[in-house]
């Protein structure tokens, strides 16, 4: 009944037979290519299409999508079919010709056909189960009785005789219906566990392929960003290639024609001198006395400019200026190829002084504007808005465009803090301090606080540099356009420490924040 349940089920609804290459429609009923195609023909000229199964509409012809899952189905049972009529149960005693067998007895170890089990015995050790091949393994192969009992101790199914009389003979026993559903409980049980394992598995594989993709993802991100960054490198190395060429043209010309005048006036001098050379030749050469000493004075023959007049071809310093700015730029190519967060051009140092108007009165400031140190001693400056509350100051510059950076060495072994931020920023408390904020960005050191090591500092979230210090100078490079701030080690050679990249909103400018010791800006 089972099969004929799923042979209906197996069936077509145009044809009635079983699939034959089965599509699906979007509504989602199964059909054979063949029949389908022939219904949707005779719909071509309706303007609409339906499905024969659930009358659902379609504005355009639907497409046919083949259902493999069913089309494996059909032949997996088509198999099944075809195997059932070759090795098939048949009835034990119609010996004239094959009948299939409806019912098996475990008593008689027959198969019988309808007409065979309506005479059949139906006293209660005859037993009868399904059709089967093999009836003897029901049996007891010692006792040639049924196997009716379950010894829990041996794991075996025994009959009446084999506990009353036999090896099992007061042994635990269960009914084999009772050790049955037992069976069945624990194997749920395993096969639950084993459908829990499977999706763990299942989540675990799900995971590691989610991981998979965001890690190709990643590196395609990554691929790109390189791809950029080189693309721009080169950009800005063909236009540094073409500037430098530009100013070795520019100072060549120059040279020239500095050159050119000084060796014309040079060959005026030599025909002038080559005149009066001659005019002396000849009166050497007379042998009168009285037409020599009537000539020209010796004093007129000779260059009233001797030993001062040459032009000084090694003052022009243009050329060298020139190869210095030449050698500069190209030294600045030279970290760019060390580090490619350093920008390839770089305008000069710019010289900041500190703003005595928002140096706290724990903050020692020089003259020169220059040096901030910690002191003990009140400073007893007048309190403002502006005023930093504790240890720190600002520089007076302020820089909303363009490429600048700045040096600071630091003196002794306090802690300390360089950086920049938006005059916003708040003077008092602890989110007054560089990097405790989201308006300032600083690198933050002290050697017998960290151990030579430093750390960046923004919105208060530290980022500890692997890094050991072996240089008290560092340089603030700031990239205003790019919202680019970048701290490096001036060891040799220079070192890139971290970059903070963001969009700046404010003009910004240097700050510093000393807790013990003394900053200052270096130049």
């Amino acid at each position: 009944m089972a099969s004929a349940g799923l042979r209906e089920e197996l069936e077509c609804s145009i044809c009635l037979n079983l699939y034959t290459d089965p599509v699906t429609l979007r509504c989602g009923h199964n059909f054979c290519r063949v029949c389908i195609d022939q219904v949707l023909n005779t719909q071509d000229g309706s303007g609409v299409y339906s499905c024969p199964e659930c009358r659902g509409e379609f504005q355009d012809r639907p497409a046919l999508q083949k259902n493999i899952t069913l089309c494996n189905v059909v032949e997996t049972f088509l198999s099944a079919l075809l195997g059932q009529e070759v090795t098939g149960i048949c009835c034990t005693y119609c010996v004239d010709s094959p009948v299939p067998a409806v019912k098996s007895c475990l008593m008689c170890e027959a198969s019988l056909c309808d007409k065979h089990l309506k005479v059949h015995s139906k006293g209660p050790e005859h037993v009868l189960t399904e059709p089967r091949t093999s009836l003897e393994n029901r049996k007891c192969s010692i006792h040639r009785r049924i196997l009716e009992y379950y010894c829990t101790e041996d794991n075996a199914c025994i009959c009446v005789s084999c506990y009353v009389i036999g090896e099992h003979n007061g042994h635990k026993i269960e009914s084999l219906d009772e050790a049955f559903e037992k069976k069945k409980e624990n194997l749920s049980k395993v096969l639950q566990k084993l459908i829990t394992k499977r999706k763990k598995t299942e989540e675990r594989v799900q995971s590691l392929v989610e991981h998979w993709r965001k890690a190709q993802e990643k590196a395609s991100g990554e691929a790109e960003r390189v791809t950029a960054l080189f693309r721009d490198i080169r950009r800005r190395v063909d236009n540094l290639e073409k500037r430098i060429l530009s100013e070795i043209s520019r100072q060549e010309e120059k040279m020239s024609r500095s050159l050119s005048n000084i060796i014309q006036k040079l060959e005026i001098k030599k025909n002038e001198l080559s005149r009066k050379m001659r005019d002396i030749e000849e009166l050497c050469n007379m042998t009168d006395p009285l037409t020599v000493l009537q000539g020209p004075d010796t004093g007129d023959l000779c260059d009233p400019e001797e030993g001062g007049g040459d032009e000084d071809i090694g003052g022009h310093d243009g050329g060298d200026r020139g190869v210095k700015w030449i050698s500069h730029t190209l030294h600045t190519l030279s970290d760019i190829i060390r580090d490619v967060n350093v920008t390839f051009y770089m305008q000069d140092p710019i010289d900041p002084i500190l703003d005595v108007n928002t140096a706290a009165n724990n903050v020692h400031i020089p003259d020169d504007l220059e040096i901030a140190s910690r002191t003990l001693i009140n400073q007893n400056r007048p309190e403002t808005a502006e005023r930093f509350q504790e240890n720190q100051v600002m520089g007076i510059c302020s820089f909303n465009s363009g490429q600048h950076y700045w040096d600071v060495e630091i003196s002794g072994s306090g802690l300390w803090r360089v950086g920049m931020c938006y005059p916003s920023i708040d003077r008092r408390g602890n989110q007054s301090v560089i990097g405790n904020n989201k308006k300032s960005w600083c690198l933050c050191g002290g050697r017998q606080v960290y151990n030579n090591q430093c750390s960046v500092i923004h919105d208060g979230k530290v980022i500890l540099l692997p890094h050991q210090i072996s240089s008290d100078r560092f340089r603030i490079y700031l990239d205003y356009e790019a919202g680019r701030l970048s701290f490096y080690e001036l060891c040799d050679p220079i070192r890139h420490l971290h970059t903070f990249t963001t969009t700046f909103t404010e003009p910004l400018h240097a700050a510093l924040c000393v807790y013990r010791g003394c900053l200052k800006f270096a130049t």
